[in-house]
């Protein structure tokens, strides 16, 4: 009871500077709005490790020095920085899944589902943009400490393992920070394939009420607040992980 007569404050607070909350003293419509927002936290909660793991395997076969490794890989990572993030998602979505569909006997038997599509095709697409960030950085540990480990007796995948990659990912932290913030923005394209996240909720919702400001507000507040986070998370870890004199 307390929990409804909050919710009935707050409606009518918002209702008298003009915004449109009415949704939330719904079940039908509330519920709508509440799933979303948990569909884009798990969006998130899946595209980061999908996404980091990922760029860190790009980064490895561009740097590998086998052409089978890393052409296929440098073509991935160029068409997909290169081309809008929407534009792949539909490709994927449209023509990769009839292609699947087809191979398993129809729509009914295909296990791969939009919310899938979503995660795989933004994982890949930051994956790239990580991948840029963590060769780079790869390739600024200065050549006397590569020597060193190459001194010691380290083959080459321990001086990618225990010396290229630990310095490159803390001199590529701002970058790939910087991409992770733009993932999470990312996740509002899975709306052009009804995938229920925050956007295609809010749609839902406001295509009733007429509350479009009032929803954007949200929105706008919701994805600030969860970069903020992303932000300071990725600042404290660039802390942590700072190394006297080299990159931070």
């Amino acid at each position: 009871m307390q929990d409804m007569n909050l919710t009935d404050l707050f409606v009518s607070l918002m209702g008298r500077v003009g915004l449109n909350y009415e949704f939330f003293a719904t079940g039908y419509e509330a519920q709508i709005w509440r799933d979303g927002f948990i569909t884009t936290l798990y969006l998130i909660a899946l595209l980061i490790p999908v996404s980091l793991v990922a760029g860190l395997l790009f980064a490895a076969c561009l740097r590998s020095g086998r052409v089978w490794f890393s052409a296929p890989v440098r073509a991935f990572v160029e068409i997909t920085r290169n081309t809008p993030t929407l534009v792949q998602l539909m490709f994927s979505f449209l023509v990769l899944n009839t292609f699947v569909s087809n191979l398993v006997g129809g729509a009914q038997n295909n296990p791969l589902s939009p919310f899938f599509w979503v995660v795989a095709v933004v994982g890949l697409h930051i994956a790239a943009l990580h991948a840029e960030a963590i060769r780079a950085g790869i390739e600024a540990v200065p050549a006397s400490t590569v020597e060193a480990a190459r001194g010691i007796g380290f083959s080459q995948l321990q001086i990618l393992r225990y010396v290229e990659v630990p310095l490159a990912l803390r001199a590529s932290l701002p970058a790939i920070v910087n991409n992770l913030v733009n993932l999470v923005k990312l996740t509002t394209v899975g709306n052009a394939i009804a995938v229920s996240e925050i956007t295609y909720a809010s749609i839902m919702v406001w295509t009733q009420r007429d509350n479009v400001v009032s929803l954007m507000i949200v929105i706008l507040l919701f994805f600030s607040l969860i970069n903020i986070v992303v932000a300071r998370v990725g600042l404290w870890v660039e802390r942590r992980l700072a190394v006297p004199g080299y990159g931070l």
